[in-house]
């Protein structure tokens, strides 16, 4: 099933920005992504499962380096655009 998620990172550290961009870069590698960045969020664009496991992947991963963190995250289960 083709998806789309939009999701916001908001580091609760004043060195925020080298999380966010440390993110968005280890999500770009997951094969059979799209990713679009923008200045409010990130829109990944695939296969549902492609996208929940980069996700859980990712924000797992994030939360392990110690920074307290807030996910927004929106999916729908179309791959709009």
């Amino acid at each position: 099933m083709k998806a789309s998620a939009e999701i916001s990172m908001y580091p609760l550290d004043k060195d925020y920005e080298g999380y966010i961009l440390d993110f968005i870069a280890r999500i770009r590698l997951h094969e059979g992504l799209q990713v679009e960045v923008n200045s409010l969020s990130t829109q990944i664009f695939g296969d549902y499962d492609t996208i929940m496991n980069a996700l859980h992947q990712e924000i797992k991963l994030s939360f392990n380096q110690g920074v307290t963190a807030s996910m927004v995250i929106k999916v729908l289960n179309v791959e709009g655009r």
